[in-house]
């Protein structure tokens, strides 16, 4: 049997989570699902020019509302949130403004992505401090919690800590700590599938711990357990990752990935959620899309997005779970109260709206 690329990175951890959960009989309990989808938001995509760029970003301001107005409610009777992840390299603020919008209206929230390359310690510092101070001074977004912005994470072409071959794409082994230190409250970027960056932790929320001196210290980590608190520099917070065999001889990867060439029916959203991290009867199921390229975008806003919605509703009754639609922040919220030992519904829905800047 071939196996993707890499399988040596993940299989092994993948197959002992399996035998873990299936020999489990309190895996077959779900109180609640929570569902999040980040989007590696790139208006400039395949080096487009600016009016390219903003009819991208006009067409999900446009139709996204629509979706959410129109989409299923969750448990707490709330619209579905949808995470952007910005690049800093494209930031325009024509474009972000649209982006603003849904967020005051509920519908959205954004987070940072960067790509770089090089190793340059102070200008990474600098990119992603600026960044972050333009989102939240001119923008009204990210958070401020006791006084500090935070924001969620994700790495350009799945390089985080200088994980890929010859340091291509980063070039900084102690990025986990620059990052941790500029306010970073977790990072999204896995799974990258078949890409040598891919953790060998798979399928699990945990805390990675930095070594500066060390590429891809997020490879291995400590899981998070309930009432145990932060136990690492950083929150890793995977999208499920694992082997798909519905209508195939040869089994296909799952990465939650959300995208024209790969939409949701019922049998996958079954398997993201046998595969997706958990703490207890939690599920934490985060998924991902590049939303700007053409071919995702069509099929996104069509019916791509609200399909999803509507076939997560239909398990999530069918395990008899609670589903709630929620932004990277609210999921991690979620996370980090019960790694304190507290309520995760009270602490999601009091952070969506939070302390902006």
């Amino acid at each position: 049997m071939k196996l993707p690329r890499h399988a040596e990175l993940w299989l092994p951890s993948y197959l002992g989570g399996r035998i873990r959960r299936l020999a489990d009989p309190q895996a077959r309990v779900v109180r609640r699902v929570w569902l999040a989808i980040t989007d590696h938001y790139e208006p400039f995509w395949h080096q487009a020019d600016f009016a390219t760029a903003r009819r991208r970003v006009d067409a999900w301001r446009r139709r996204w509302p629509e979706i959410a107005e129109s989409a299923v409610r969750d448990s707490a009777n709330s619209r579905p949130r949808y995470t952007f992840f910005y690049p800093q390299e494209e930031y325009r603020p024509e474009l972000l403004a649209p982006l603003a919008e849904m967020t005051n209206a509920g519908i959205a929230d954004v987070e940072v992505h960067i790509h770089h390359e090089g190793g340059d310690r102070e200008d990474f510092i600098h990119r992603v401090s600026t960044f972050c101070e333009a989102l939240a001074e001119q923008h009204g977004l990210l958070r401020k919690v006791d006084g500090r912005v935070r924001f969620g994470f994700i790495h350009g072409n799945w390089a985080l800590d200088n994980s890929l071959p010859g340091g291509r794409y980063c070039g900084l082994n102690d990025e986990i700590t620059i990052l941790r230190d500029l306010g970073c409250y977790a990072d999204f970027t896995m799974p990258s599938g078949n890409s040598p960056s891919q953790a060998r932790t798979v399928n699990t929320l945990y805390w990675c711990i930095d070594d500066p001196l060390a590429p891809k210290s997020y490879d291995r980590g400590i899981a998070v357990q309930p009432g145990e608190g932060q136990r690492g520099d950083l929150l890793m917070i995977p999208g499920p990752l694992g082997l798909r065999w519905k209508k195939r001889l040869l089994p296909r990867m799952e990465t939650g990935e959300l995208g024209a060439h790969d939409l949701p029916g019922a049998y996958r959203v079954r398997r993201w959620l046998d595969l997706a991290p958990r703490i207890g009867g939690d599920i934490f199921l985060k998924l991902y899309t590049h939303g700007t390229q053409e071919k995702n975008m069509t099929a996104l806003l069509g019916a791509g997005l609200p399909d999803t919605f509507t076939l997560m509703t239909e398990e999530a009754q069918r395990r008899g779970a609670r589903l709630y639609f929620v932004s990277a922040w609210q999921m991690y919220c979620a996370i980090a109260a019960i790694s304190n030992g507290q309520a995760p519904e009270s602490a999601a829905f009091t952070a969506v709206t939070g302390s902006r800047p």
